[in-house]
C-alpha cells in the first residue's frame, strides 16, 4: 500500500522562518469520519533552524500498517516534541465535531508544551479548527478565570493537503492513526461484533448492518446516523461515499 506519490518536504515549514519563527508545529487529525472511537489530532514540533527530512514518511492513509507502526519511534526521535489528543464518542456528541477536534487539539498542544512552547502551528486543510473561541461578553470580558485562555496560543496557518505535501503533518498524521487504530484494536476485543479491528470504526456496510443487529455501543457516536436505515429526511449515502472516507 506504500504509495509512489511524492513525498511530502519540508519546503513550506521553513519558509515560516522568513517570518522570524523558530518552532514549528505540524498538526493533522483522524477520525473525523468514524461512527465510533474517538477523533485523535497529533502534533509535531521541529526547529526550522536544524531540522532535516525524514525518509519514508507519508500521508499516513498511504502507508502500510507496518509501514506506519515501523515510523513511529522514528518521528518521535526526529522531532523536539510530540503530542497525540483524543476526543471521545461522547463528547463529539455533547460538544459537536469541530469542538471535539478542539479538544483532542488542544490535548496534543499540552503534551507538547510540557517539553516546549511552539511559535506557529501548521494545520491540514483549510479551517482552522485548532485555536480556541473567544466568546464575546457585554463587557468585552473573554478570559477565563485565571487570565489565561486554554488551548494553542501559537498563530495557526492552515494548508490543503499538507498531509500530503508537508513533512511534520504527515509525521503528525501517522502517530494520530497509529495510536487512534490502536485504541480500536482494543475496543475490539470487547465489542467483537463491529470488526473494529479492521475497520476502526468507520462507516462499512459491514460496520452498520452489525449496527443494525446489535445495536450501539457506548463507544458509537450516538448523535450520527449509525446503522443502514437512513432517519427521517435523511439522505441516503451511496457505498462508494462510505468507502470515500474510511482509512481517514
Amino acid at each position: 500500500m506504500t504509495s509512489t506519490a511524492k513525498a511530502p518536504t519540508l519546503r513550506l515549514e521553513r519558509t515560516f522562518a522568513a517570518s522570524g519563527h523558530r518552532i514549528l508545529a505540524g498538526c493533522d487529525e483522524v477520525g473525523r469520519g468514524a461512527l465510533a472511537g474517538p477523533v485523535s489530532v497529533g502534533m509535531v514540533a521541529v526547529d526550522l533552524a536544524t531540522v532535516r527530512s525524514l525518509k519514508g514518511v507519508r500521508d499516513s492513509k498511504l502507508l502500510t500498517v507496518t509501514d506506519r507502526n515501523a515510523l513511529v519511534p522514528q518521528i518521535k526521535k526526529w522531532s523536539l516534541a510530540w503530542g497525540v489528543g483524543h476526543a471521545s464518542a461522547a463528547e463529539i456528541d455533547l460538544h459537536g465535531l469541530t469542538a471535539a477536534l478542539r479538544i483532542a487539539g488542544t490535548r496534543a498542544w499540552d503534551q507538547v508544551c510540557q517539553t516546549l512552547r511552539p511559535d506557529v502551528v501548521l494545520l491540514d486543510g483549510n479551517y482552522n479548527w485548532l485555536s480556541p473561541e473567544r466568546q464575546g461578553s457585554l463587557f468585552d470580558v473573554d478570559e477565563p478565570a485565571g487570565g489565561e485562555e486554554p488551548g494553542c496560543t501559537a498563530p495557526v496557518h492552515t494548508r490543503i493537503k499538507a498531509d500530503m505535501q508537508c513533512l511534520s503533518v504527515a509525521a503528525a498524521s501517522v502517530l494520530a492513526k497509529v495510536e487512534r487504530d490502536a485504541m480500536m484494536v482494543e475496543f475490539a476485543a470487547s465489542n467483537p461484533h463491529y470488526s473494529w479491528e479492521i475497520n476502526k470504526g468507520y462507516a462499512t456496510g459491514s460496520h452498520r448492518a452489525a449496527i443494525d443487529v446489535h445495536g450501539p455501543t457506548p463507544l458509537h457516536r450516538m448523535s450520527w446516523r449509525l446503522g443502514s436505515k437512513p432517519r427521517p429526511g435523511e439522505p441516503v449515502l451511496e457505498p462508494e461515499d462510505e468507502l470515500s472516507i474510511v482509512g481517514g
